[in-house]
């Protein structure tokens, strides 16, 4: 397929710039790939679908504030500073993006709080704006990891969010099962679970299971080739529990739905496969590019999120639910107003 066929007019109104006041009170899309049946449904609904012995596969990665603002030496210039992933935790080396580029070199030192203690060297150039820091930080782990929480702030993909980041975003773009700390961005479909939901679920004998796949800013990259085969995804570390695994396979086995709760999670099970088209435990990278068409192994279900233009995530979604459903579903969503990107509504494709 080609990336303009994933091109369509969406009007800014519609980017949701803050979440819905209640997780589970956003709007719930529901498709039915047999039928094309499209329905309209609030996402507290999302229990009526599911059932005894069915699973739900979240991605339990856990946002850090990976955007910080710092001051570059002598000059005092400001610098923002984008955490793309910790390379050594003794050293306290990381791979970031900084922004103007074109002010930091290899040698140059930024500071991050008045006192000093949060002080930072450019060790490599990597990229145009990518750079290799290292912290020059003095002192207990948990207190460094304390202070970068403390500077940091919620990393929302300002190309698309353009308000301020608020104090409520630390809590809402944050899934309420988040655990494992590596993610730079939220697994946006996780986003409208509540505990009340996730207990009516448990209720009905419906599981909830983990895979952790940290979220990584290549998610958002634009594909800028026509030709789809040609585009390169960003890896990004995921683990496949064996727990998980195995509630998963007794699942397929006995025949029930298995959703995956997001494209993060359905891209963590698709890298996972066995050669008896099971899920297998795994730990790794993967930069596994899902579009159509596309056999999926596993999910029978899918949770996920309405998705800009020619994202991979609406690439992979389309893959799914169907190429010409989905695009009458996105032109439906249009017209009904559903809100899109990561504070956006949801749609439910089984």
């Amino acid at each position: 397929m080609k990336l303009s066929e994933f091109k369509f007019e969406l009007p800014e109104s519609l980017v949701a710039q803050h979440p819905a006041k209640q997780r589970d009170e956003s709007r719930l899309m529901v498709l039915h790939r047999d039928s094309g049946r499209i329905e309209h449904r609030t996402f507290k609904d999302i229990i009526e679908y599911f059932d005894d012995g069915d699973v739900f596969v979240v991605n339990d990665t856990k946002v850090f504030p990976a955007r910080l603002y710092g001051n570059k030496e002598k000059t005092g210039a400001k610098i923002e500073v984008f955490l793309l992933r910790e390379l050594n935790k003794e050293l306290h080396l990381w791979d970031v993006l900084v922004d103007p580029a074109r002010k930091i070199r290899v040698g140059n030192k930024l500071y991050f709080d008045d006192d000093g203690v949060m002080v930072a060297e450019v060790i490599d150039n990597t990229t145009s704006r990518g750079r290799t820091i290292k912290f020059l930080f003095d002192g207990p782990e948990e207190d460094f990891y304390k202070a970068l929480h403390d500077l940091g702030e919620t990393p929302l993909p300002k190309e698309v969010i353009t308000r301020e980041p608020e104090t409520a975003d630390k809590e809402r773009y944050q899934t309420i099962y988040a655990k494992h700390t590596g993610a730079v961005a939220a697994p946006s479909a996780g986003l409208h679970f509540t505990r009340e939901v996730i207990k009516r679920l448990e209720i009905k004998g419906v599981e909830m299971v983990p895979v952790t796949m940290h979220v990584g800013l290549g998610t958002f990259r634009p594909v800028d080739v026509e030709d789809l085969t040609k585009h390169k995804m960003d890896s990004e570390n995921f683990i496949v529990p064996a727990d998980s695994a195995a509630v998963v396979n007794r699942a397929l086995d006995q025949k029930k739905r298995v959703c995956a709760v997001g494209t993060t999670s359905m891209r963590a099970m698709e890298s996972s496969v066995s050669a008896n088209a099971r899920l297998k435990p795994t730990e790794g990278w993967t930069d596994k590019f899902i579009f159509p068409p596309y056999e999926f192994k596993i999910a029978n279900a899918l949770l996920t999120n309405f998705h800009m233009p020619e994202s991979t995530l609406m690439m992979l979604a389309s893959a799914f639910a169907g190429y010409d459903l989905l695009i009458e579903a996105y032109k439906l969503a249009i017209k009904e107003k559903y809100k899109f990107f990561s504070y956006g509504d949801a749609m439910l494709i089984l």
